[in-house]
């Protein structure tokens, strides 16, 4: 998988600095970062209702629980070429986190 985010990561950072008028990652960015925020929370709140629509038996169903995670993870992925940050710097935490049991890493957030 961490080789889609690579070349998605690379295809975003091209984006980057494309013509807003040709490019939808670029004309994020130029809008800000609000924007691209606003659109990560468009995409989490419509990434929740299909998991709670969500039905076993139902392929559309199925099918748009994983569109939507698609299109969070990559507003996700915009937000993180804005900041200059990497999905291989979240996807080390993530591997930092096998460490240690899930109740210790979200008691060591806490301090």
């Amino acid at each position: 998988m961490s080789e889609v985010l690579t070349e998605l990561a690379a295809i975003l950072e091209q984006r980057k600095n494309s013509s807003s008028s040709e490019s939808y990652v670029a004309s994020l960015h130029e809008k800000g970062l609000n924007k691209i925020l606003e659109k990560i929370g468009e995409e989490s709140t419509e990434t929740i209702l299909a998991a709670k629509d969500y039905e076993e038996d139902s392929e559309a169903g199925k099918q748009a629980v994983i569109k939507e995670t698609a299109d969070l993870w990559f507003h996700s992925m915009v937000m993180l070429s804005h900041l200059d940050l990497s999905h291989q710097q979240v996807l080390e935490e993530l591997e930092e986190r096998f460490k240690m049991s899930g109740l210790e890493e979200k008691a060591s957030r806490q301090n």
